[in-house]
C-alpha cells in the first residue's frame, strides 16, 4: 500500500508543475480522499517506527541496548576566582564561565537519554572560598550525589577529594591544568579533562622543533601559576633539546598604562628587556594575562611570542572550526549568547563524559558509570578528530592540543612524525614510564 502511494507521488512529479500544483496533498485543498488517507497512514507508520528507534546521537560504534529507566544526578562545584587587573578596563569576563558549558552538555545528554529512557539533572553550586566549597560538597553528598564535576583551583580540589567521605565519589576536574594534580597530587577517584601544563608545553615544543626555532627566551610572571607553567616549559625544552638563551622574571609594573603616553613606557620596557639577546622565540608564562599580550611587536628584534600569549597551546578557542567544531560553537553561542571558552569546553567534556559512559554502559548506576569512565572501553567524541580516552596512570584525558592565536588555528599537536608505541597522543605530557603519580 505504501509503495502504491509512493508510485502515485512519482507520477505526479513526472507530470510536471501543473499537476503538482493541483495535488491536494501539496496545496492543502480538499480532494482525492483515498490518497490523503494513504498518506496519513504512512505518516502514522513512520512515526511509530521512529518512536521505537534507539539510536544515540554522535556516538561511535554500534548502539548499545537500552538500559533501565533512571535519572543520573551530576553535581557541579564551582569557585569564584578573585578578580585580577585586566590589561584593559574594557575587558569584561565572560558570564558563568565553565558553568555554561556544563549546561550545554546536559542538554546534549538529555537528547541521547530520551532514546535510552535515561534522564539527567545538574545541581549547580558556585562558592566564594574553600570553606564554601567544602560546605557545598557536604550538602550535595548528603542528598545522594556521588558524581561531581569540579571547576576548582588545585589546592581546593585536593582539600575536597582528601575528605574521608569523598573517597568513594568520582570527581571530574573540568578546568585545572596543574601538573601537580597529575603527579604527586594525583588521586585514584579524580579524572582531568583539560590538557595539563606539560601537554601544552610539549605541544608547543613539537611545533618549534618542526619549524627549527630552537633558541628560546623565557619570561616569567609573578604568580605561583606562572612559575608552574614556566617549569613545564623548561622541562619540555630539555625534552626536545631546545636551548634556553635566558630565563628572566617580569618585574615591570606599568601603572600608567591607560594614560595618553602609557604605551610608550611599555614599548620601551619590552625593548630593554629583550635587548642584546639572540633568540628565535619569546616564551611567556603569564597565566593571569597581566603583561603577556603587551610583548608582541615591541621586542628589539622581530620575534614571535608564544606560551600564554601570542601563539597559545589550548584545548579550545573561539576561531576553532575543524572536525565539526563549528556546530558546537554555534550551539553554545545560541544558548549562552557568547563564544565558548576553554573552561566552558572543559566542563562540557566532563558532563558529556558522564553521558557517554551512561550510553555505552547502558546503566544509570553511579558506581557503574565511574567504573566505565576508568575502564579501557571509554571513548569521548569531542570535535578533535580522534576519540579521547583517559590515561590509566594519572587520569589525564588524552587529546590533541590546538595552537592558536586570537583569530586562527595555526597548527595541532601532536605534530606529524612524533611517534609512540601505543598512542601518538601520549607524546604530549607525562608518559607512563616517567610519571610520579602513585595513586593512594
Amino acid at each position: 500500500m505504501l509503495r502504491r502511494c509512493a508510485a502515485e507521488r512519482v507520477r505526479a512529479e513526472q507530470d510536471g508543475p501543473d499537476r503538482r500544483r493541483a495535488d491536494p496533498l501539496r496545496s492543502g485543498r480538499r480532494g482525492s480522499g483515498p490518497l490523503r488517507a494513504w498518506a496519513a497512514l504512512a505518516v502514522v507508520l513512520l512515526w511509530s517506527v521512529a518512536g521505537q528507534a534507539q539510536v544515540p546521537a554522535a556516538t561511535s560504534g554500534p548502539p548499545p541496548a537500552a538500559g533501565p529507566a533512571g535519572t543520573i544526578a551530576i553535581a557541579y562545584l564551582g569557585f569564584t576566582e578573585p578578580a585580577h587587573v585586566a590589561l584593559s578596563a574594557l575587558e569584561i569576563p565572560p558570564a558563568e564561565d565553565g558553568l555554561q558549558g556544563a549546561r550545554l552538555a546536559l542538554r546534549d545528554n538529555q537528547t541521547t537519554g530520551r532514546f535510552l529512557k535515561q534522564s539527567y539533572v545538574l545541581d549547580e553550586t558556585v562558592a566564594h572560598d574553600a570553606a564554601g566549597v567544602l560546605a557545598a560538597f557536604h550538602a550535595l553528598a548528603a542528598s545522594g550525589h556521588t558524581l561531581f564535576v569540579t571547576d576548582l583551583p588545585a589546592p581546593i580540589l585536593l582539600q575536597l577529594v582528601d575528605l574521608p567521605e569523598a573517597k568513594a565519589d568520582t570527581f571530574l576536574d573540568a578546568t585545572s591544568t596543574a601538573d601537580s594534580l597529575r603527579a604527586e597530587g594525583c588521586r585514584a577517584n579524580v579524572l582531568h579533562l583539560l590538557p595539563s601544563d606539560a601537554m601544552r608545553a610539549d605541544a608547543l615544543m613539537q611545533y618549534l622543533t618542526v619549524k627549527q626555532w630552537r633558541n628560546l627566551l623565557l619570561v616569567v610572571g609573578k604568580t605561583e601559576a606562572d612559575r608552574a607553567y614556566a617549569d613545564a616549559l623548561r622541562r619540555s625544552a630539555r625534552k626536545f633539546r631546545m636551548k634556553l638563551v635566558d630565563d628572566k622574571p617580569w618585574t615591570f609594573d606599568p601603572g600608567a598604562r591607560r594614560t595618553d603616553t602609557g604605551h610608550f613606557a611599555i614599548a620601551n620596557e619590552v625593548a630593554r628587556f629583550t635587548q642584546g639577546l639572540s633568540y628565535d622565540v619569546l616564551l611567556v608564562a603569564d597565566t593571569t594575562g597581566e603583561f603577556g599580550d603587551e610583548l608582541s611587536y615591541r621586542t628589539t628584534e622581530p620575534r614571535p611570542v608564544m606560551g600564554t600569549a601570542g601563539l597559545v597551546p589550548t584545548a579550545w578557542q573561539f576561531p576553532f572550526e575543524e572536525w565539526g567544531a563549528t556546530q558546537l560553537q554555534l550551539r553554545f553561542q545560541k544558548v549562552a549568547h557568547r563564544w565558548m571558552t576553554e573552561r566552558d569546553f572543559g566542563a562540557w567534556m566532563a558532563v558529556r563524559a558522564i553521558g557517554e559512559a551512561a550510553t555505552r554502559s547502558a546503566s544509570t548506576d553511579a558506581a557503574a558509570l565511574a567504573g566505565f569512565l576508568h575502564g579501557k572501553d571509554f571513548q569521548l567524541a569531542a570535535f578533535k578528530g580522534v576519540s579521547l580516552t583517559f590515561r590509566p596512570w594519572d587520569g589525564q584525558l588524552r587529546q590533541p592540543v590546538l595552537l592558536m592565536d586570537t583569530q586562527s588555528l595555526v597548527s595541532v599537536s601532536p605534530q606529524p612524525g612524533f611517534l609512540h608505541p601505543d598512542s601518538e597522543l601520549d607524546t604530549l605530557g607525562i608518559d607512563q614510564p616517567e610519571t610520579k603519580c602513585h595513586k593512594p
